[in-house]
């Protein structure tokens, strides 16, 4: 279970603080930023905050003033809590912003994957769908597991993060039906990532399985149970791992 370090909720129309709610399977979309250090960074700041307007507006419930409102509630929260490596997130519905806040738990080295027959509601957005998700994810300690979402016998993405899978050490990425998120984007302006369907019953064509997010970060997976799967390397994982750490 997460423990929210701070939970706050706000009507749009006069940034009134109300009861708190997370919005979880609301109407909505969210996103979710890393935190770090005394002076409070936000690690790819401006790109979170921008795909979180596009989507608002794909969602049409983009409003007059809304970023500006974001920002300034992300200001307010972030100057009465002393962080070191948190996680923040923002919650947009029709109604009101939920701004939350979570310590980042420090990933273990035997990370591993649970497959999940599943693929989210309009995948290709971050939105607030993910009730059957969190179902599954309150039941793992994620410092240790996450889950590998999959349809038609085909890798999509996890609870919390993207995928890669390496072969021959070129990296491989989904075809479709999930969301390139901000560290995502981050890394194919870094590094050639190129796209695949990526089949359950060829996942031992893979040394490696990666998954990136602000959450995990850069994090190697060492097996997937269900499919007999071990990690034969870590060549990629440092090299990403690399060019992560330069950069924030």
């Amino acid at each position: 279970m997460v423990t929210l370090l701070l939970k706050k909720s706000y009507q749009h129309k006069d940034l009134k603080e109300v009861k708190f709610k997370d919005l979880w399977n609301d109407y909505g979309v969210f996103t979710t930023m890393r935190v770090v250090g005394k002076n409070k960074k936000i690690i790819f700041f401006k790109n979170h905050i921008d795909n979180l307007i596009k989507s608002l507006k794909i969602y049409k419930l983009s409003r007059k003033n809304l970023k500006r409102n974001i920002l300034k509630l992300i200001k307010i929260n972030l100057s009465k809590i002393k962080t070191i490596d948190h996680l923040l997130r923002v919650a947009v519905n029709s109604k009101m912003i939920s701004i939350s806040l979570r310590k980042r738990n420090r990933i273990k080295k035997n990370f591993k994957l649970k497959l999940l027959d599943y693929k989210r509601v309009d995948p290709e957005h971050k939105n607030l769908k993910y009730k059957k998700i969190l179902t599954y994810l309150k039941k793992l300690d994620n410092r240790e597991y996450d889950i590998a979402l999959h349809k038609n016998n085909k890798f999509l993405e996890t609870g919390t993060s993207n995928l890669l899978f390496i072969e021959n050490n070129k990296l491989y990425s989904p075809k479709n039906n999930f969301y390139k998120g901000t560290t995502f984007k981050f890394f194919s302006k870094k590094i050639k990532i190129s796209f695949r369907d990526i089949y359950l019953k060829n996942i031992h064509n893979y040394d490696e399985v990666i998954l990136i997010g602000s959450g995990k970060v850069v994090t190697s997976v060492y097996k997937i149970d269900d499919l007999r799967w071990k990690r034969k390397s870590f060549k990629i994982f440092n090299k990403l791992n690399k060019i992560y750490h330069r950069e924030v």
